[in-house]
């Protein structure tokens, strides 16, 4: 299957290699706005073809759109590559407001034969399935998910200069960044909660740079910690009473230990190197078999995600600029 790519910076690169690992996807086709960032990310493949105008590019042969522009763009980019035929990956957030999966859902309903899926690499790492086996084997108690992570664009908010990661424009901040990791993870393990609460702390520019929010189920709750101005090093931690599962952030999970009251014990498996090839071998066996199951799943579990995202900014002042008036 020939790929095609919105977006050039780290992570596209990064999600290209995964691909082309998979034997199934190649890189045949690459927008920018800029013909020299896009050249620049050819040449480090030494295949496909750039293109500036969105048109000409979702016009050519490529059979898979990856989307990796601001957070923004990712729905209307979404819509517009459903709708010339492409199946389509989006970098987590697929949408930035609920009202947007309405609108994917007439695109896909208008073509059958395409396939949707956001790009949350963590639902598919092999540890985040080890997880999902304990809370099936455990009563859960309640849980504290954290992802904070002092931003690389932050220096540059700070020096005055607009990164959109950091703007209302852009549907920047810390929920739809990182928090939308631990979002995308309680909903996944335990389901869609009865109720969604969030706190943040806004920056000047309107985007919220850190925040704690609270997903209420029917017999615990769960606390999420998320942050793009500091670093957090403390474990998420998911209770089974007496014991606890211990692990880095949802986003990384690379040590997931189980300590109980006289053990710890060891549970992490190997996962690869390229945190993104587990879900490029996921999305390229689903759509080389046209497996509409796993599809179906995949898009019921982004659209309860982000049904939950939209309660978490609902009595906020956390507005972005396309928000629905």
């Amino acid at each position: 299957m020939l790929l095609g790519t919105i977006g050039t910076n780290w992570i596209t690169k990064q999600f290209i290699e995964a691909a082309e690992l998979t034997g199934q996807l190649q890189l045949a086709a690459v927008y920018s706005r800029h013909a020299d960032t896009g050249a620049s990310l050819v040449d480090a493949f030494g295949h496909g073809q750039v293109y500036t105008n969105m048109q000409a590019f979702l016009a050519s042969d490529v059979d898979v759109v990856y989307i990796a522009s601001p957070n923004a763009l990712h729905a209307q980019q979404a819509i517009a590559a459903i709708n010339a035929g492409k199946h389509v990956l989006v970098e987590k957030p697929l949408v930035t407001h609920p009202s947007q999966l309405a609108d994917l859902q007439h695109a896909l309903d208008a073509h059958p034969e395409v396939m949707l899926f956001e790009a949350m690499r963590q639902l598919y790492d092999p540890n985040f399935a080890v997880i999902k086996d304990v809370i099936a084997k455990h009563p859960v108690s309640g849980a504290t998910l954290t992802y904070m992570k002092y931003s690389s664009r932050y220096d540059a908010y700070l020096a005055g200069e607009n990164p959109n990661i950091f703007t209302t424009k852009f549907a920047g901040g810390a929920l739809m960044d990182l928090g939308v990791y631990l979002v995308g993870s309680a909903v996944a393990w335990f389901g869609k909660p009865q109720s969604a609460t969030y706190l943040p702390h806004l920056l000047a520019s309107g985007v919220d740079g850190d925040g704690v929010a609270r997903l209420a189920y029917p017999d615990f709750d769960v606390v999420l910690r998320m942050g793009k101005t500091t670093n957090a090093y403390t474990t998420s931690e998911i209770y089974f009473g007496r014991d606890t599962l211990s692990f880095d952030s949802p986003g990384e999970l690379n040590d997931l230990r189980w300590l109980a009251t006289d053990q710890t014990q060891q549970l992490s498996v190997p996962h690869a190197d390229n945190p993104m090839v587990e879900e490029a071998n996921f999305f390229a066996r689903v759509l080389s078999e046209h497996d509409t199951a796993a599809f179906q799943r995949q898009w019921t579990l982004a659209k309860q995600i982000h049904t939950v995202m939209g309660d978490l900014r609902q009595g906020t002042d956390l507005i972005f600029e396309m928000d629905p008036k």
